[in-house]
């Protein structure tokens, strides 16, 4: 009918979600890397603010991933299960967090299952006394930050091998 939108039009879908794309860099457990975005809500549904990477990483089961590739993107369903670290492009995601100034900040090193040793910093979230790295790995959260000098990554703790404290360079 003219003047009236189709009930079934995507872009009128009362389904439809409106997102916004994340650049990221997937190191798989095949050994791949894979480059691309990931598509985030405006609003998280679990806590107040926008939906984050790390939000869509601690659901369960596969999450939609932009890839690119040399013969073009392609969006793809990728298994959190076999992902064992993100490179994230926006390093300043976990600085939203409105306990991130006032966490226990560790210098950590991690080995991880496909051989790479990562090195940068965690945040503890938990009272005084309560925010050692052994309560850092007891959290719920699959993936966990780690920042360091070259990126901000997102660490799957399954595939997790080694977690070293180290001392802070000045």
């Amino acid at each position: 009918m003219a003047g009236y939108t189709s009930a079934h039009s995507e872009r009128n879908s009362e389904y439809r979600v409106e997102k916004s794309r994340v650049e990221a860099t997937l190191t798989l457990s095949n050994g791949t890397s894979v480059h691309g975005y990931f598509f985030i809500a405006g609003n998280s549904r679990t806590h107040a603010g926008p939906e984050g990477v790390s939000d869509v990483l601690n659901e369960t089961g596969f999450f939609p991933f932009d890839a690119q590739r040399a013969d073009g993107s392609r969006t793809v369903l990728c298994n959190r299960d076999h992902i064992v670290f993100v490179a994230l492009a926006d390093t300043a995601e976990p600085r939203r967090d409105s306990g991130y100034d006032v966490a226990t900040e560790w210098a950590v090193a991690m080995l991880m299952s496909n051989g790479t040793r990562l090195h940068g910093a965690v945040r503890v979230f938990r009272p005084h006394g309560r925010d050692r790295l052994s309560d850092f790995m007891r959290a719920s959260e699959t993936f966990r930050y780690l920042e360091s000098d070259r990126a901000t990554y997102l660490i799957n703790i399954h595939h997790l091998v080694e977690l070293t404290e180290e001392t802070p360079v000045p």
